[in-house]
């Protein structure tokens, strides 16, 4: 049986039927992702194509005989948070065990089966998670192990599942290759094919590598503050050049969110157990993290304390389009504003009800529903998440709330000039 991972669960599919019902899915997703675009505006469709799926898979489980025909199965688990050391790998062949159990190991297959590892695990897992179905494999059935990784990003999982980049296999043996090509032809995408320990490293060291780029431009940010230049048009004149590229050259509070934090970490202490002291990313990581004392510096030196200030917060995730709070470097800022004695008003367009959970509701934290209403009775607003809605905040009316029209804009949203026009104080990263 083929397991394809899907937005809201799993396909089981025969392996041998992979052209039947793979269109039939691809035509559901491409529908989803416009809805998903509309902003879950049609509610009534995302739900008629959920059930649609639902329906899907209800006629596929219902032909056990030929599932046992199949001959892969995609193991999707939740990810291991650090993955540092060894035991952390033993969670994830306890985690393979357990799912083994759940199959019905022995293997009740016929031929050769494919199992496959969809998630970000450290380097050399797939070695031990072979290893661990020879134990389970009583009946002696062939198999192969593919590391398989997923390059989603959060807020645009359906687009990239739609439009991959690329596509990693990694395998120990070319007998699962054809298989795995034929399950992600319909996508239309290079099909890169390696060593499986080779596929592993790949999500760490691109994870990783997006992580340097973002820190590089925060660092260029620093200079550019000192110097008077504007990070903008300097990110503009690399990104140009094919070599480096645009993207990821934004300056801001820097990277958080539930990969980046963990895959850099992870990445670190997988070379540091390999042998190699991985100093740049060790460096990465310091960047990162002095980013949020530049920018917590620039509010305190120009509200000289923060003592019985109110200041109102727009952005709550970590990211836009996402309601992930998870290492949110938005989060952040407001804990540490917190500690020194201010009290907020923040606001974020999907993710308040999770941020309550690390920032809950009190006298010191009032969450508002209405954009426009983030400078009321505040002494400042502070832009957090590059959220695009944020553009169109009623600066006129913010200007009024305020009891000084000073803005930190976090994510470089606005333009100086026109905000010094407006008569703000205005403050942004690397301009």
């Amino acid at each position: 049986m083929l397991d394809v991972p899907f937005a809201y669960g799993t396909l089981a599919l025969n392996s041998t039927e992979a052209h039947a019902f793979w269109p039939q899915h691809i035509d559901i997703l491409r529908e989803l992702a416009d809805t998903l675009s509309e902003g879950f505006q049609r509610a009534e469709d995302l739900a008629a194509l959920q059930e649609r799926n639902r329906e899907l898979e209800r006629e596929l489980e219902s032909r056990a005989e030929r599932e046992r025909r199949g001959n892969a199965r995609f193991l999707v688990r939740e990810q291991v948070w650090k993955m540092r050391r060894a035991e952390d790998i033993a969670a994830v062949l306890e985690t393979v065990g357990e799912s083994l159990r759940i199959l019905g190991v022995p293997f009740v297959f016929c031929g050769v089966n494919i199992v496959v590892d969809k998630s970000t695990v450290p380097v050399k897992t797939g070695e031990q998670v072979a290893e661990t179905i020879r134990r389970y494999n009583k009946a002696k059935v062939e198999f192969d192990v593919v590391s398989n990784p997923e390059f989603l990003r959060e807020g645009f999982a359906v687009a990239d599942l739609m439009n991959p980049d690329r596509v990693v296999v990694g395998t120990t043996s070319q007998r699962p290759v054809a298989t795995m090509k034929e399950v992600y032809e319909p996508f239309k995408a290079p099909i890169i094919c390696t060593d499986i320990n080779s596929a592993e490293l790949i999500k760490h060291a691109a994870n990783s590598f997006l992580a340097l780029k973002i820190s590089y431009i925060n660092a260029v940010a620093a200079v550019c503050e000192a110097s008077g230049a504007n990070v903008e048009e300097v990110a503009s004149g690399i990104g140009l050049d094919e070599r480096i590229g645009k993207r990821f050259l934004n300056a801001g509070l820097g990277f958080g969110g539930s990969c980046f934090p963990k895959d850099l970490s992870a990445f670190i202490n997988i070379a540091k157990e390999l042998g190699y002291d991985f100093t740049m990313l060790k460096e990465v990581q310091k960047i990162n993290a002095d980013q949020m004392d530049r920018f917590l510096k620039k509010i305190t030196e120009t509200l000289w304390v923060l003592k019985e200030k109110k200041l109102g917060i727009l952005g709550l995730a970590f990211k836009q389009n996402t309601d992930d709070t998870r290492t949110s470097p938005a989060i952040e800022l407001c804990l540490r504003l917190l500690q020194e004695g201010a009290s907020l008003r923040v606001y974020d367009p999907k993710a308040m009800d999770k941020a309550k959970d690390q920032l809950p509701a009190s006298d010191k934290v009032e969450y508002v529903t209405d954009m426009n209403a983030i400078g009321e009775g505040c002494d400042a607003i502070v832009i957090a998440t590059e959220w695009p809605e944020f553009k169109d905040l009623d600066l006129e009316k913010a200007r009024k709330d305020l009891s000084h029209p000073i803005l930190f804009d976090g994510r470089n949203l606005f333009d100086p000039a026109k905000m010094e026009e407006l008569g703000f104080i205005y403050k942004s990263v690397g301009r």
